[in-house]
Order: C-alpha cells, then sequence, then structure tokens
C-alpha cells in the first residue's frame, strides 16, 4: 500500500488566550504541533502499512518550521515528508488544490488519510474538497478501518448511527479521533527520523496562480461569561433550586 496522510501544523489550543480588551486571540508565543487528529490519521496509515507493506508519506502546507512537525510524523512510522510552502494568501480552496496537486505529483497512491478535521479551525473541509479535485472516492468520519488487498471497507460515525461502507482504490478516508490510540515513537525512532528525507515543493511549482475565493476579514473570541450561582442552603433545598434553575435555562425538561 502506498499511503498519503495529510497533516496540519495548528498552534496549541489548550496554550491559546484570548485578549480581554479587544478579543483577539493571542497567538505570539503560543507552541505548535501536529493537529491532534492527524495524529489519528498517521498511526492507522502505520496500521494499515504494518499488514499490507509498502509507504507513507506525509504531506504539510506551512511555513519552513513545520519540518520539525513533520520530523514527529516521520518518527511514528512515515517514511518521508513533503513541506508546500504556505502562500501569502490561503484558504481552504487554495491549501486543498496544492495538497491534491503535490499527491498527483506522488502519482502513485492508494489510500489518502486525513483527520476529519483540524483542532484549530474545525471545518471538515479539506478532505472532502482533496477527494474532489482527485476525482476519487471519499469515506469520511471513519471510527475503524479495515483495508484488504482489493478493497478498504470503514464504519462512519454518524452521530445516530455507523454505517459501513466500501470502496475500491484509490480512496480518501478522513477518520475521527476514536478511531485509535497514536504510538508514542522510542528515543530510536525519534534519532532515526533524522535521517528520513523530507522534500521542500513550493505553492508556485505545484499550483501558481491559484487565488483564494475566501477573504477572512476578522477573527475574535467569544465570551463565556458564567452567572457563578452559587447554593449554600439545606442539601436537598439547594438541590431543588438548581433543578429548577436548569429548567428555566432549558437545560433540562
Amino acid at each position: 500500500m502506498n499511503i498519503v496522510v495529510c497533516a496540519k501544523q495548528v498552534i496549541d489550543v489548550s496554550e491559546m488566550k484570548v485578549d480581554p480588551s479587544t478579543k483577539k486571540p493571542i497567538l505570539q508565543g503560543v507552541s505548535q504541533k501536529i493537529s491532534d487528529i492527524d495524529k489519528n490519521a498517521m498511526e492507522e496509515a502505520i496500521k494499515i502499512k504494518e499488514k499490507h507493506g509498502g509507504k507513507i508519506t506525509v504531506i504539510t502546507v506551512g511555513p519552513s518550521d513545520a519540518k520539525e512537525r513533520i520530523k514527529e510524523l516521520l518518527a511514528m512510522g512515515a517514511d518521508e515528508g513533503v513541506l508546500i510552502s504556505m502562500p501569502k494568501k490561503s484558504d481552504y480552496h487554495v491549501i486543498s488544490m496544492l495538497i491534491s496537486e503535490a499527491i498527483k505529483k506522488i502519482h502513485e497512491y492508494d489510500i489518502v488519510l486525513c483527520g476529519e478535521a483540524s483542532i484549530d479551525l474545525f471545518s471538515g473541509q479539506v478532505g472532502p474538497r482533496v477527494a474532489g479535485m482527485l476525482g476519487i472516492p471519499q469515506i469520511t468520519y471513519a471510527q475503524s478501518v479495515t483495508a484488504d488487498k482489493d478493497k478498504v471497507t470503514a464504519e462512519r460515525n454518524m452521530g445516530d448511527k455507523v454505517v459501513t461502507t466500501e470502496s475500491t482504490f484509490p480512496v480518501l478516508i478522513t477518520v475521527t479521533k476514536e478511531i485509535n490510540e497514536p504510538r508514542l515513537p522510542s528515543l530510536m525512532q525519534i534519532l532515526a527520523a533524522a535521517n528520513k528525507p523530507i522534500n521542500d515543493w513550493s505553492a508556485d511549482s505545484l499550483s501558481a496562480g491559484v487565488n483564494p475565493m475566501i477573504s477572512t476579514l476578522d477573527l475574535k473570541g467569544v465570551s463565556m461569561e458564567r452567572k457563578n450561582t452559587i447554593y449554600e442552603n439545606d442539601l436537598d433545598e439547594s438541590v431543588g433550586k438548581l433543578v429548577d434553575s436548569l429548567v428555566k435555562e432549558g437545560v433540562l425538561r
């Protein structure tokens, strides 16, 4: 199996704060990491490779320091990385176009694996867009994947039901966080990752002249204020008041 894993470098949202006066997110100094669900996609790729053999290539669109994040996935078990330079202006259309053109350049692939969404913006757009641009089938929200020699079967989490879907190759699959537990690489694997290739591809060489279709005008945090209601009386009386309050707020019916 030749497998492509699409990964994104994101800020660690657990460390992000919002400026109370401007409502703007404070991004300076916030650490970067691979989006959590992309690591689930990487883990699933490794499992498929362990069963069938083959090669795993990681593709990332980002700045030059994203190489350090790619090395984390190489240490997990990927064989090669591709870093596409981040255009000055981009949106989901541009990013998806760059990834799809990079996959076409790789040429030989059976499965493209993505996280269902990135943890920073959580749009869930890139995987389906890439599948459309490549003209291949897609299986989204996979909570389990079974790859055989001639087909892949996945159980899709559709909220109130689970749908089992089959596809021939090539196919793009987006996975949920529940699909597996990503492995932690050993020290030897981390050291060995330094010798694995990471290719630099410019955005212009892949898809010159592609312009964003959407412009981001502003980005603000959402104010989350609590009522901080404290019940200090008799326990039974406090529970009754709490239930009444929850009913009034529409939390309970």
